[in-house]
């Protein structure tokens, strides 16, 4: 299963200069708390920034995938040069978790949808592609502190 999971205010804005536009206990929890110990898969970026977070302690996944199309190694994750064969092919439970053009190449093979809904307008410069939301059926829904905490399923058809 192919999972992404993202945080946006209600102008699909997901990021400012590569880190978080807000900050939210609850929500990095909820984020912890379902990736934690997952297959993730990120970009380059995502992945410098989390590095830049958790400084020396290790990130709290199980296996790290990192897409690139530049040829580099790291230490802890395995590089990805075809995202699309990756999503189309693999057979392990993934969880995406970042940045934009990630995200973009990711959900056309995406079975389902962390999405926190930010409530309010955040300054930013990195906003999430628009795209038809009635693809896929709200499964979990939760409301708290000024976030809404949603699981959407792709409707299989």
């Amino acid at each position: 299963m192919i999972s992404l999971i993202w945080a946006m205010d209600e102008n699909w804005l997901i990021g400012k200069d590569n880190l978080l536009p807000w900050h939210y206990p609850k929500d990095l929890a909820y984020f912890k708390a379902k990736t934690k110990n997952q297959a993730v898969l990120m970009g380059d970026m995502t992945y410098d920034s989390l590095k830049s977070y958790y400084k020396q302690k290790p990130l709290p996944f199980g296996k790290i995938y990192v897409a690139n199309l530049v040829e580099r190694t790291y230490e802890d994750a395995t590089l990805i040069k075809d995202i699309h064969a990756f999503l189309k092919d693999t057979k392990e439970d993934v969880m995406v978790i970042g940045g934009k053009t990630i995200y973009q190449l990711a959900l056309p093979y995406a079975n389902r949808l962390y999405i926190t809904f930010v409530l309010g307008r955040h300054e930013g410069n990195v906003y999430f592609n628009r795209f038809d939301l009635s693809v896929f059926k709200l499964i979990e829904k939760t409301i708290e502190d000024g976030l809404i905490f949603a699981v959407y399923e792709r409707i299989s058809s």
